[in-house]
């Protein structure tokens, strides 16, 4: 199954703004700032790529149903879930 790439917009700015987050994550390390701070960043940035990934599957499951496509089964479906989990 090949997801659109215009469907995902969102999701992909969503990971682009993640991906910020991240460098914003390293730099704050790296430069000695404080434990909670680090913490609050790095939560923000966990709950948007986890955020991102369900925004995937949920694509690609309505994608499954809109139109038909058999390319995943229940258990690849549930198994995609879990990683997330």
């Amino acid at each position: 199954m090949q997801l659109d790439p215009t469907e995902l917009t969102p999701v992909i700015n969503r990971m682009k703004r993640a991906q910020g987050q991240l460098a914003a994550v390293v730099r704050m390390l790296e430069e000695g700032k404080d434990c909670k701070d680090v913490v609050t960043q790095l939560s923000a940035v966990s709950k948007a790529l986890d955020r991102a990934g369900f925004a995937i599957i949920a694509s690609g499951l309505e994608q499954c149903i809109v139109q038909k496509d058999a390319s995943l089964d229940k258990k690849e479906l549930e198994k995609l879930f879990l990683t997330l989990a």
